[in-house]
């Protein structure tokens, strides 16, 4: 997966988990990142989130997504 396909993929994630959403959990990241089958790559970059919660702009700028 290129560069920009993942990162593509990466903003259409968060936009799409944030829906309704002001602040969300890192396990609850993780669980609606493994329904929506995101590749190992993403995965493995939200598994490395500390424990906690956030908001999308928070994630974003951890993951390295332009969403906000």
């Amino acid at each position: 997966m290129t560069d920009e396909t993942s990162q593509r993929r990466l903003d259409d994630l968060l936009d799409g988990l944030w829906v309704g959403q002001e602040r969300m959990t890192q396990a609850e990241i993780h669980r609606r990142a493994v329904a929506a089958e995101v590749p190992a790559d993403l995965l493995t970059r939200i598994n490395a989130i500390p424990e906690g919660e956030y908001a999308v702009d928070e994630v974003s700028e951890l993951l390295g997504g332009s969403s906000g």
